[in-house]
């Protein structure tokens, strides 16, 4: 199963040939390099890491030169890219597996490291999964992360956005494990299966992906066809 790392730029709408209104997700995906190759004997199953982005790098300080604020590139990063033919490390780097099929035996595409994959690998009518950390929300109560209905706000009731009774007294006399709690909301890997790309454009390097998908603006999304 092979993919692509993107940045998710926003939502618009396209129209079909049957003049219907579809709301897509454009994703940007600038070429990934292979970066590195996994294969069955080695690891277990084959899979190919790709690199997305570049990170900054140290400049060469016998020339003099200041280097640039923030953080920089380590130097296993720089000999990781190097192998590569990479000038400068890239800034993401994930793994994606081509033979998660098990039992199907599938025809494991072969790639090398210095390869690139582009928006070329999908096609308009192609099915997807989006996969995107959705938008962090911060500590949130139950109402709000687990759509509780709250108590009464009339009547002489204070309890409006409280929990309400979070375990028994006498058996098991504690609170059991996975109760619905208040706690941090968001900012989790998500998932979204059976989508369907409706517009390749090559030469901006985009794809626009029926629907939403999970994530803020300018999130970074992994696109991979799904069987």
């Amino acid at each position: 199963m092979i993919g692509i790392i993107g940045r998710k730029l926003g939502m618009t709408q396209i129209f079909n040939q049957a003049g219907q209104q579809i709301p897509c997700t454009v994703v940007e995906a600038a070429p990934n390099p292979v970066t590195k190759v996994m294969t069955k004997d080695a690891a277990g199953f084959d899979s190919i890491e790709l690199g997305f982005e570049s990170q900054r790098t140290a400049r060469d300080s016998k020339k003099g030169e200041r280097n640039p604020k923030g953080s920089r590139a380590a130097a296993a990063e720089l000999g990781h890219a190097a192998k590569a033919g990479l000038s400068a490390a890239p800034a993401f780097l994930r793994s994606f597996r081509l033979d998660d099929a098990p039992g199907k035996n599938p025809e494991v595409p072969s790639y090398k490291v210095g390869d690139v994959i582009t928006v070329g690998v999908f096609a308009e009518g192609d099915t997807v999964k989006v996969t995107g950390t959705s938008k962090g929300r911060g500590f949130q109560g139950v109402v709000k992360r687990w759509n509780f209905g709250g108590g009464p706000n009339t009547h002489g009731n204070t309890k409006h956005r409280r929990p309400g009774s979070i375990g028994a007294g006498t058996d098991p006399s504690r609170v059991i494990k996975g109760k619905k709690m208040p706690g941090h909301y968001g900012a989790e890997r998500v998932t979204q299966t059976h989508l369907r790309v409706e517009k390749i454009d090559a030469e901006r390097n985009l794809i626009y992906i029926r629907g939403s998908v999970a994530g803020p603006k300018n999130g970074i999304v992994l696109v991979r066809k799904q069987g």
